[in-house]
């Protein structure tokens, strides 16, 4: 009992950072129906420059962090400024492409940058533990789920009264419409951008101070993207809901499953449920049937 309870509460708050991420994809995806193939990278490389602040820099985290955001920012409008805006109007798999280019630009820099494979943060959350029943979870699973909530609360209140929000739904529906009514598109399109970086910033942070700094963070980005293929491509509630599920499911069928098969079965569990979820319901739980005339 005391195992599943641990299986559940890690596996809830993985899976909160992993819809977190996702809602960077979502974010994008809504706005420009683009596919931010470099969501990993953004986050791996979010995670290592929190290193440079806090540990390099050894920065008080109060500042560090605030550091962290305002540098993610910067990063989405860069790459939506110089790397996507000269591709407006060209076909999809072009600005696809070019994403999936950033992810392994982003990467060789952080090679480049910090050689070495895994590093940790330093502890941001108080040590002590938490009793949940006959298990023991570290205060840190806590938070990061209050963390998560809380960000989805903002960016919920966000998109539903201010008017930069509303200006990005209905760029969503309509961006003819949108123009019509005098609203810069393009505007939309870098706001959103900077946003995705923000919560994949945020995420990388959260995900690394709990299991510290590698190459997996570009594996964890990846499986952000069975949370929005789950919770639906254009969903941010369907993101928060997918989350927990897939990271339920990837921990306690990884805790139950590794002692009897093999090592690795924990990592593949996201993407077997992708597989399924496009065979049974292609659009996901909450996403959105389209249906086009050709």
């Amino acid at each position: 009992m005391a195992e599943f309870l641990q299986f559940t509460v890690t596996g809830i708050s993985v899976g909160m950072v992993y819809a977190l991420i996702g809602l960077g994809f979502v974010l994008v995806w809504k706005s420009s129906s683009v596919a931010n193939l470099a969501l990993g990278q953004i986050v791996l490389l979010s995670s290592w420059f929190t290193y440079s602040m806090l540990v390099q820099a050894a920065l008080p985290p109060y500042l560090g962090l605030p550091i962290v955001v305002i540098f993610a920012l910067f990063l989405g409008w860069v790459i939506e400024r110089f790397a996507l805006r000269p591709l407006i109007a060209q076909p999809i798999l072009s600005l696809i492409a070019v994403t999936l280019g950033i992810g392994y630009f982003i990467e060789g820099l952080i090679v480049f940058i910090w050689p070495w494979s895994t590093d940790a943060l330093p502890r941001l959350f108080p040590p002590t533990v938490i009793h949940i029943g006959p298990a023991v979870v570290s205060q840190e699973y806590a938070w990061v789920i209050i963390i998560c909530i809380l960000v989805f609360i903002l960016l919920t209140l966000f998109f539903r009264y201010h008017k930069m929000g509303i200006a990005m739904r209905a760029t969503a529906d309509d961006q003819m419409a949108v123009q019509a009514c005098g609203i810069p598109v393009t505007k939309v399109f870098s706001t959103s951008w900077m946003f995705s970086c923000v919560v994949a910033a945020i995420g990388g942070v959260l995900i690394s101070s709990i299991g510290g700094i590698t190459h997996g963070l570009v594996e964890t980005g990846l499986k952000s993207f069975s949370v929005v293929i789950l919770g639906g491509l254009d969903s941010f509630g369907g993101a928060m809901v997918a989350g927990p599920i897939i990271g339920l499911a990837e921990n306690i069928g990884g805790g139950y499953l590794t002692p009897l098969v093999w090592a690795g079965v924990k990592d593949i569990i996201p993407f077997v449920i992708i597989i399924i979820v496009m065979i049974i319901k292609p659009y996901g739980l909450f996403g959105e049937e389209r249906i086009e005339r050709i």
